[in-house]
Parts: structure tokens; C-alpha cells; sequence
């Protein structure tokens, strides 16, 4: 097949690419799994209030974190890549120093700000006794900065895997370090804002080891590669196609990131000064939001391998001018995107108050009314995700920055007048975040229909999983209703939930899976675009048409 770019596109390469992205995939799903594992008990340990100052500094640093690494780590493997391509080891080695460099400095101006401003950050959203997070959070930008230019020189040599293995680390350790030591403070005595940076310091810790392990891995793979005749260009120059290719990506990855810090302040502060609550009870109402975003999260982790996948398929087909390809691979990514978020939305949805009371128990009694309406967020979350990634990887960048920012001012209207309801109150917070993805997901639609050669048809992809997901939603509520009415008693403890909600979650799953193969929700196609996608479609029984 003939050259585009200087790089075939013959099969053995594209198996590379789809190994790669598998890998990714694979650690993605892993990493989100430890993250679960850890905000669960973190969330028990610190309590509604602590858990607050600790999603404060986090939203703070994922700001900042965002604005150092978000962009330019994909600007730098793209680089590397090209610069490989054209067999110019000595230009590689030139990009690799000046990023190397830029992450330094962006590194150091950023932990800089958190160390040295800790109270003025924390007071700004209203939780001045998150400044001790903060200040535990601080030196992982710079850590997390330089570990990202490892990540971005590996991913150029198209090698995943030491960016999988440092990030599964990074969470192991944030796991092990976090929880021992927010158990030890507590057992101390010691105040809340104190085990909340306890905790969080295990984000610091996580982040050293993944450095401390990218640098031994570049040292070990790269360190004897061959020089070459080639002339490199001018740093200045480097570092101008860096920031051009890389600030797009930034500003696109930075309004959510900001969205939800300006979501921690504005609601602790619409709790207090509109809705009347004090600063204690404000902290409650808070923290049981968050932990109920935790659980909301979760459908995402199963959505992310899914683009990983898709990015490359339609980027193939938008350079070889394969625009109906592209299109029919668009449509279904959004299908199966649309038959793994749907049941679990409505999986959190329906099972909203065992489930927040069995992962949660002690929290304020809003927690399954907030999953609840999380859990129908997280539909849109997902179909979101998987419309950004096919916009972006047919070379319409943009179109993604219009709907956050558009959501993004829905999000905050929301919030500014329902959260300062004194009936409504932390309610309020995640409407305004099932409002602000409703629109992102109406918007990039609109987008997707505009620039994709045929428009995906909704009633391919909504019509059969809706169905679907209604039948399993009935089932879940009936038999958990049922089983805890027969087994459970009056006031059911713990363990008889536990069981009662496993019992409903299996009959639920069986429910769907026998569904969605005899209404044929998904196709042979569309699991193609899973990685190990054709083995599970034999598996479910799952027959191609062609």
C-alpha cells in the first residue's frame, strides 16, 4: 500500500497501533478500578466533611495539572513519532530536551503557586481548611509534569506499555499510601483537614513512583540508541510546534477541569450565603456529592478504552479520504457506547439507595437522590466522551471546545439558582451536571451531522438498548424490592442489602445480555471496535451479517 505521511498503512502496522491502544485500554480500566477502590473506604474514613476538603484540592490540582500536561504530552509523541518516521534521531533527541524542559519550568511555576498560596486557593472556594490538602498536593504537578514527558517520548516510539505499567503503579501506591495513612491520622485523633492531606499526600507519593519508574525505563530502552547525520531544529522553533499543536488540546481538556472547580466553589458558597446552610453542614452536603460522583465515574472507566480504539480507526479513514467508513464506524462506537452507559446509568439510577447505603453507610441521607440523578448524568457523560473523540479524530478540534464551554455556562446557571434553593439545595449540583452534558451531547450531535459524510442515524443507536435497559431497570427494582421485603424485614441491615442488591445486579445482567442478543442492539461490527471485541461477540453468540 502506498505511503501517507511517510508511514504505510499496511496491516501490520495497523495491528501495532490496535495493540497499542489495547494495552492503553487495558490500563485505563485497571487504573479506574484502583481509583474506585480507593475513594470507597477514603470516602468512609474521612466522612462527608473531610471528603470535601479533599475534592476541593483535588479540583484544584487537576487544574493545574491539566494546564501542564494535558496537550503537550500528545504534541511530543506526535513529534517523536514524525521525526522517527524520517529516520532523525539527532531531531528526536532536540524534541525530547526542550519538551523536557518545558514540562520543567511548567512544572515548577505550577507547584510553585499551590505551595506557596495553599490558603488563598482553598479560601477562594470557600473551604479554607483544604489549604493542608493543597499543600500535600503540591510538589505532585511538578512529579506528574516531568513524568508526562517520559510518557509522551515511550508513546512516540509507539510503546504503551511502560505508560500502562507507570500509571497502574502510580495508583497502586496512591492506594497503599493514601489509605495507610489516612487510617493512621485518624487514629490519632487528629483533625479532619490533617487526614484529608494525609490521604491525599498518597497522590504525591503515586506520582514519584511512576517517575522514579519512567526515568529507569527510558535509561534502560532508549539510553543506547543510535546517533544519526540528521541536523535538528532550532529549540525556538521546536518549542513553537510544540505549543501550536499542543495548546488546542489543552484549552479543549481545561474547561472541564475548570467546570469543576468552579463547581466546588460555587457550591459551598451558594449553600452558605443563598441557601442559608452553615459552614459545617455546607461541608456534609458537599462531601456526600462527591462521593457520589465517585460512583458515577465509574461508567466512563468502560467508555475510555472504547475512543482509545476508535481515535485511530477514523483518523485512517478521514487520511485516506474513506469518508462513508468513517461515518459507519462513527455510528457504531456510539451504539456500543450507548449499550455499556445506558444499563449502568440506569443500574445506579434504580438501585441509587442500596447501593450509597451499602458503599456509604453514616452519609446524609441525600446521598441516593444525588446518585440517582448522578446516575443519569452519567449516560451523557459517556455518549460525550465518545462523540468528542470521533469529532477529534476527524480533524474538528473545536467543535468539542464549543459544547464544554456552552455546557459549562449551563452547568454554573444551574447551579447558581438551584443550589441557592434552600428545598433543593446540593440537589441542584448534579442537575446542572446532567443539564451541562445533556447539551454537550445535543450540540456535538448537531456537530457530528454537520461534518461526518452521513449523519448517525439516532433510532440505530438509541431505539433497541433503550428497550432494553428499560426491561433490566424493571427487573432490578422489582426483584431487589421483592428480595429485601422477604429477607429483609423492617430495617434490613447492611449485609441483607448487600445481598438483596447483588441478587438484583444479577438478575439485571442476565435480563440485558439475553436482550441485547435477541433484539440485536449490537452487531458483529460494532464489537470490532472493542479491543478482544470479536472473542466476546463469539461468546454472547454475536454473528456477523456479512
Amino acid at each position: 500500500m502506498r505511503p501517507i505521511g511517510g508511514i504505510s498503512l499496511s496491516e501490520p502496522k495497523k495491528q501495532n497501533y490496535l495493540h497499542g491502544a489495547a494495552i492503553l485500554a487495558a490500563g485505563v480500566v485497571i487504573m479506574k478500578i484502583l481509583g474506585f477502590i480507593y475513594k470507597v473506604p477514603l470516602g468512609n474514613i474521612l466522612g462527608d466533611e473531610g471528603y470535601t476538603h479533599f475534592l476541593v484540592a483535588y479540583n484544584i490540582y487537576s487544574v493545574f495539572l491539566t494546564v501542564a500536561t494535558a496537550g503537550l504530552p500528545v504534541a511530543l509523541s506526535r513529534m517523536i513519532s514524525e521525526a522517527n518516521t524520517m529516520n532523525r534521531p539527532n531531531q528526536v533527541k532536540r524534541i525530547f530536551s526542550v519538551a523536557w524542559l518545558t514540562f520543567l519550568v511548567l512544572g515548577v511555576v505550577c507547584t510553585l503557586v499551590m505551595f506557596l498560596f495553599p490558603t488563598e486557593l482553598a479560601d477562594s472556594l470557600n473551604d479554607v481548611e483544604a489549604s493542608q490538602s493543597i499543600l500535600a498536593l503540591s510538589p505532585a504537578v511538578l512529579l506528574v509534569c516531568l513524568t508526562s514527558a517520559y510518557r509522551g517520548y515511550c508513546q512516540g516510539h509507539e510503546n504503551m506499555k511502560p505508560t500502562t505499567v507507570g500509571q497502574v503503579l502510580e495508583v497502586l501506591v496512591k492506594v497503599v499510601v493514601g489509605l495507610v495513612l489516612a487510617w493512621y491520622l485518624r487514629d490519632l485523633g487528629r483533625s479532619l483537614p490533617l487526614v484529608s492531606a494525609g490521604a491525599i499526600f498518597g497522590v504525591t507519593a503515586g506520582s514519584l513512583a511512576a517517575l522514579v519508574y519512567m526515568l529507569a525505563y527510558k535509561r534502560r530502552c532508549y539510553s543506547a540508541l543510535p546517533a544519526g547525520n540528521d541536523v535538528p531544529e532550532s529549540g525556538a522553533r521546536i518549542l513553537s510546534t510544540l505549543l501550536k499543536v499542543g495548546i488546542p488540546i489543552t484549552l479543549g481538556s481545561s474547561v472541564l477541569s475548570l467546570i469543576n472547580l468552579v463547581d466546588s466553589g460555587l457550591c459551598m458558597g451558594r449553600l452558605q450565603d443563598a441557601a442559608g446552610f452553615s459552614y459545617a453542614d455546607a461541608k456534609v452536603l458537599y462531601g456526600v456529592y462527591g462521593k457520589a460522583q465517585t460512583l458515577y465515574n465509574l461508567p466512563a472507566a468502560f467508555i475510555t478504552p472504547l475512543t482509545i480504539s476508535v481515535v485511530p480507526a477514523i483518523a485512517a479513514c478521514r487520511v485516506t479520504h474513506r469518508g462513508r467508513e468513517s461515518s459507519r464506524i462513527a455510528e457504531n462506537s456510539l451504539r456500543i457506547a450507548t449499550v455499556i452507559a445506558l444499563p449502568m446509568g440506569v443500574g445506579l439510577s434504580v438501585l441509587s439507595y442500596p447501593i450509597m447505603t451499602v458503599i456509604y453507610p453514616g452519609s446524609h441521607e441525600s446521598g441516593p437522590e444525588l446518585l440517582m440523578l448522578m446516575g443519569a448524568a452519567s449516560f451523557f457523560v459517556c455518549m460525550a466522551l465518545m462523540m468528542n473523540a470521533v469529532l477529534q479524530a476527524g480533524g474538528n478540534e473545536k467543535y468539542p471546545i464549543y459544547s464544554m464551554v456552552i455546557g459549562g455556562v449551563v452547568k454554573i446557571c444551574v447551579n447558581w439558582f438551584l443550589v441557592a434553593d434552600p428545598h433543593i439545595n446540593i440537589l441542584g449540583a448534579p442537575i446542572g451536571t446532567l443539564s451541562c452534558y445533556a447539551v454537550m451531547c445535543v450540540m456535538d450531535y448537531i456537530f457530528l451531522c454537520r461534518v461526518m459524510p452521513e449523519r448517525p442515524r439516532l433510532g440505530r443507536i438509541l431505539a433497541r438498548p433503550v428497550l432494553s435497559c428499560a426491561a433490566m431497570g424493571l427487573s432490578a427494582w422489582a426483584v431487589y424490592g421483592l428480595a429485601i421485603r422477604f429477607i429483609g424485614g423492617a430495617e434490613p441491615g447492611r449485609l441483607i442489602m448487600a445481598l438483596c442488591m447483588c441478587l438484583a445486579i444479577g438478575v439485571a445482567v442476565i435480563v440485558y445480555l439475553v436482550l441485547v442478543v435477541l433484539t440485536r442492539a449490537v452487531t458483529f461490527e460494532d464489537m470490532k471496535l472493542i479491543p478482544k471485541g470479536e472473542k466476546l461477540a463469539r461468546l454472547l453468540h454475536i454473528r456477523s451479517e456479512g
